[in-house]
């Protein structure tokens, strides 16, 4: 039993990381072009994210059931996983980078699940092709890899058409005109983006619970426990269907989020919002916009994808739209570096953390 509290501890500290971590993410740009305070900001994007947490479960579903052997997934394995995740979300947050929380986690749970199978890489649930369509399909590379290529490329094309049809359209407006009304509409961006955000990342912590605690309940850890507890037992479900999310745990993951997203993350706003690109608040909606409507779309596929990578490509080709000297490749390229190590450095911390683990003999 303490096993599993621990777990839960260190999913909702990942819960709570994730969302001063991808707060940035969701109100960089409200920010940035003034129409919002950061506090102002941060309780507007708080209160979607609790929306959002609330509505679906099908990213939940895929954490818990469609990456790894659930066999393998033990509660010291979680906990490992939980744990690589949150280095190195912490890591990149302290250098200002804006990098995935979600591939983090991911990557965390491979890494521990590799190394306590002892490199049977059969433990990881790779491709599960899709009867008709590809994102039917379920694994690694149709949930996480074709995703986590293809939303920062959606952001970014999505991103620069919409700026340049928004360029066409107003383009008799007056400026104060522009501004004035996209202060309004930014306002409505922003809310969508902190719900989409909240679609999306909450669900993951929520199939880790989930996870565990149906890793428990077939242990038989719940065996003994008084009646008034029965919530806890979570069964692992049949070959071919997916685990059901219990109401508490997106309840207790979404509060969680919700008071990790009213710390802020002023760092990773300051790269975003005005390091990589300086923007109005019309150039704001389209990059909140096109952002927030990859994720959602993601998520009823339940896709883990990252909302660090559709808001950071949508603000990308926002930019461009203006023109290609408008961003500061510097900074991109620092981003760039941080997605591409983010599955590997997570995976390798997960790893190393469970044969410690071994050594000392906890596992």
């Amino acid at each position: 039993m303490p096993l599993i509290i621990t777990v839960i501890l260190v999913a909702l500290a990942f819960t709570y990381i994730n969302g001063f971590h991808d707060t940035a993410n969701s109100i960089a740009t409200v920010v940035s072009t003034k129409v919002l305070t950061p506090r102002q900001a941060v309780l507007l994007a708080a209160v979607m994210n609790l929306v959002g947490a609330l509505y679906g479960s099908a990213v939940a579903a895929t954490i818990a059931s469609g990456l790894v052997d659930a066999k393998v997934a033990t509660m010291p394995v979680l906990i490992c996983s939980l744990l690589g995740a949150i280095a190195w979300s912490l890591l990149t947050w302290w250098l200002g980078l804006p990098s995935s929380s979600s591939h983090a986690l991911v990557g965390g749970m491979c890494g521990a699940c590799l190394a306590a199978a002892h490199n049977n890489w059969s433990v990881i649930i790779w491709s599960i092709p899709g009867q008709n369509h590809w994102w039917e399909g379920k694994g690694i590379l149709w949930k996480v890899i074709v995703p986590m290529m293809l939303s920062p490329v959606l952001g970014f094309v999505i991103g620069f058409i919409v700026m340049g049809l928004l360029y066409f359209i107003l383009r008799g407006w007056r400026p104060v005109t522009v501004s004035r009304t996209f202060d309004k509409l930014q306002l409505l961006s922003s809310a969508y983006m902190g719900f989409s955000h909240g679609t999306n990342d909450a669900q993951k912590t929520m199939g880790i619970i989930a996870l565990a605690l149906a890793a428990a309940t077939g242990s038989g850890v719940f065996a003994g426990l008084p009646h008034w507890l029965d919530f806890l037992n979570t069964p692992t479900p049949a070959a071919g269907q997916v685990l059901h999310i219990a109401v508490w745990i997106k309840v207790l993951c979404a509060l969680t989020m919700c008071a990790g997203t009213a710390a802020g993350g002023w760092r990773i706003i300051r790269t975003l919002g005005h390091k990589m690109v300086k923007l109005q608040p019309v150039q704001g909606f389209a990059a909140e916009t096109t952002g927030a409507t990859v994720l959602l779309v993601a998520a009823q596929f339940g896709m883990p994808v990252s909302t660090t990578h559709a808001i950071t490509a949508s603000i990308m080709g926002v930019g461009c739209a203006k023109g290609f000297n408008a961003l500061k490749f510097s900074v991109v390229e620092r981003i760039l570096w941080a997605w591409v190590l983010t599955l590997p450095a997570s995976a390798l911390v997960a790893y190393a953390l469970v044969k410690i683990a071994e050594a000392i003999g906890w596992m």
